[in-house]
């Protein structure tokens, strides 16, 4: 990172929570990299937030971690609120692929659910090459644009107003299909 680049917060906190899972696991580098597939120098440059991880690689590291995408991100949240202002509601941006995800509402170590607003960019396309969490039910609810979701082999083409119920035990992909941006809403519960 050249001196005259600033680190984000949230990727500063994240990196840091990386590196003390992986510390409470006893992992080394190595070992980390063997379990979720990605090098070692990308995980030591996302650990100090020389880099903002993508969300294909955050998915690969809840997988091993055993934490949904929202689990992880609340961890490096301040304190989880019982209501969250819209205002407040913590914004993740993958800037590579052009996805932006909202955690709506605030999560919580007692619930098995969330509410996450995904809004993906024309021409966006992720691919998960797995579960955070293996059995994840998912309830996706396109509120603008055209959706297509891929999951166990078959794409579902949304539109607004569409809603795709599923459980997620293998790859997944999330692609913007038409001209405009897509924002949809992203149910999330926990086996």
């Amino acid at each position: 990172m050249k001196q005259t680049e600033t680190v984000d917060p949230v990727d500063a906190r994240l990196g840091g929570r990386l590196a003390q899972l992986r510390a409470e696991h006893g992992w080394s580098l190595g070992e980390l990299a063997e379990r979720s597939g990605i090098s070692k120098s990308t995980l030591s440059r996302a650990e100090r937030a020389e880099t903002s991880p993508t969300a294909a690689l955050l998915n690969r590291l809840c997988n091993v971690y055993g934490r949904t995408m929202s689990q992880l991100l609340s961890e490096v949240e301040a304190a989880p609120a019982p209501v969250l202002r819209a205002a407040e509601q913590q914004v993740w941006e993958d800037r590579a692929s052009g996805f932006v995800r909202r955690s709506v509402s605030p999560p919580h170590g007692g619930l098995r659910g969330e509410l996450v607003e995904g809004r993906l960019a024309p021409g966006a396309d992720i691919a998960y090459d797995r579960p955070p969490v293996p059995g994840l039910e998912q309830h996706i609810w396109v509120l603008d644009g055209n959706l297509a979701v891929t999951a166990e082999g078959t794409e579902h083409l949304l539109d607004a107003g569409d809603c795709l119920r599923l459980r997620v035990w293998g790859p997944t992909r999330f692609r913007c299909a038409g001209p405009a941006r897509t924002r949809y809403v992203l149910a999330v519960v926990r086996p």
